[in-house]
C-alpha cells in the first residue's frame, strides 16, 4: 500500500483571558471563550473539533494555524503559546496516510464566527470550562488539557482587553 506524509496546523483560538484575571491572582475560567468546529465526520457524525487544516507550500505551521482558523472560523487570531503536535495513521482511497498536526493557541483579536467555509457545519464559542467535554477526539482534550494548565499564567502577561 503506498504511504503519504501530510501535515496540517490549527488551534484554540482564545477570547477573554485578560478580562478573567480575578484580583486575588485566580483566573475565572468561565469568562474565558474558545472558538470550536463542528463537523460531518466520514460516517455522518457530527463531532466537535479545533480548526485545522493543510499546509501550504511556504507556510510555518503558526502561519497554517492562524490561516486555517480565519477560513474555517471567521475568527483572526494570533499565535501566541504552542499546545503540542498530534501525529497518527489512517487509510483513505487505498493509501496509508501519516499524519502530524501542530495545535497553537491564538489570541482573539477580531472577526465574527461564521461556517462559509464548506468543510464546516457549524462554529461556536465554549466557555473553556466546558471544553474538555465538548471535543470529541482523545488526543484533542489531552492538548486541551495542557492549554488549561498554562491559562492562568498566559493570563497574567495579557496587557490589554479583548476587543469585542
Amino acid at each position: 500500500m503506498p504511504t503519504r506524509n501530510e501535515t496540517s496546523a490549527g488551534g484554540l483560538v482564545v477570547s477573554g483571558l485578560f478580562e478573567a484575571r480575578q484580583p486575588d491572582g485566580q483566573l475565572d475560567l468561565s469568562r474565558v471563550y474558545v472558538a470550536l468546529i463542528g463537523r460531518l465526520d466520514r460516517r455522518g457524525r457530527f463531532l466537535w473539533s479545533m480548526p485545522k487544516g493543510h499546509v501550504e507550500a511556504g507556510e510555518t505551521p503558526r502561519q497554517t494555524a492562524q490561516r486555517e482558523v480565519w477560513e474555517e472560523t471567521g475568527i483572526h487570531g494570533e499565535v501566541f503559546a504552542e499546545l503540542g503536535v498530534i501525529d497518527y495513521w489512517f487509510v483513505s482511497e487505498g493509501v496509508r496516510i501519516h499524519k502530524t498536526v501542530h495545535h497553537h493557541l491564538l489570541r482573539y483579536r477580531d472577526g465574527y464566527l461564521n461556517d462559509d467555509d464548506p468543510e464546516v457545519t457549524e462554529v461556536t464559542w465554549v466557555p473553556v470550562d466546558h471544553l474538555i467535554e465538548r471535543l470529541a477526539y482523545a488526543d484533542e482534550r489531552k492538548l486541551a488539557r495542557r492549554g488549561l494548565d498554562m491559562l492562568p499564567e498566559l493570563a497574567q502577561k495579557e496587557t490589554k482587553a479583548t476587543p469585542r
